[in-house]
């Protein structure tokens, strides 16, 4: 079993399914090409079935590994569903499932731990986007009913509820075709509007979106910084391993 838990864990294998993942990226690609699909579809039918079929036998193996412990892993989890997908027969009925292959390509995710490493700082960062998002809907609600009373009645398809408004609004702060799309038009009959939008975009395409930014980075970091120390533990750990061997040699040593 140990041997078997080497063998799956070896940076060779894990390489190696970086390359079948790429390479099954490829072909669901190449799928949707009908050149493609009517010069080499028996082959790039055939190399999908081969990618599935080696990260089912990658599973299976981890699942006699691991055994319950399997699933408690969130990685694994994740693995395990989206190959699941695949899995799924063909049907109409599930027609959209099949069309989910293509989130195998996600398991890059899982394979390698760079990619981890970040998603794992996005994760941790959400909590702290809480209080930044509640911020964000304070102020687009305060301005969609500004909007919609000084705008509404000029400019009912942009401003005339409070829907309108937040789309409008939401529109805006993309940058989107905001000044000859939205604000000119409006300023033709409201010349001072300016005074309501540009605050409007300084703070929630330049300020709030950036606290976003900054939250992210953070995380990044400290996620980083865990992994530095998981590392230096780990290394501590093997040093005074090392050294106990050490003095356990010498003692044997002075005895003979």
């Amino acid at each position: 079993m140990q041997q078997l838990r080497r063998f799956i864990e070896s940076n060779r294998v894990q390489n190696g399914l970086i390359v079948v993942i790429l390479v099954n990226a490829l072909v669901l690609g190449l799928e949707t090409w009908p050149a493609a699909m009517a010069g080499f579809g028996d082959w790039l039918r055939l190399l999908d079935r081969a990618a599935l079929a080696i990260f089912v036998v990658e599973l299976m193996i981890k699942l006699i590994v691991y055994r319950h412990r399997f699933f408690l892993s969130g990685w694994n989890v994740f693995d395990f569903a989206v190959v699941g997908i695949a899995l799924v027969p063909a049907g109409e009925a599930v027609s959209v499932l099949r069309a989910l292959r293509v989130l195998r390509v996600l398991r890059l995710l899982s394979v390698m731990p760079r990619l981890r490493q970040v998603i794992q700082g996005l994760l941790s960062a959400i909590p702290a986007m809480g209080s930044v998002i509640v911020l964000l809907f304070l102020v687009f609600y305060v301005s969609a009913v500004m909007a919609t009373k000084l705008f509404g009645a000029g400019f009912p398809d942009w401003f005339g509820s409070i829907g309108a408004s937040l789309y409008s609004l939401f529109q805006i702060m993309t940058l989107e075709s905001w000044s000859m799309g939205i604000v000119r038009p409006v300023m033709t009959e409201h010349p001072y509007a300016w005074i309501f939008f540009v605050p409007f975009i300084l703070v929630t395409s330049f300020i709030v979106l950036n606290l976003f930014i900054a939250i992210i980075v953070n995380a990044m970091h400290g996620a980083a910084d865990e992994k530095a120390a998981e590392e230096r533990a780990d290394l501590a750990k093997e040093v005074a391993e090392l050294r106990v061997a050490i003095a356990e040699l010498r003692t044997d040593l002075r005895k003979r």
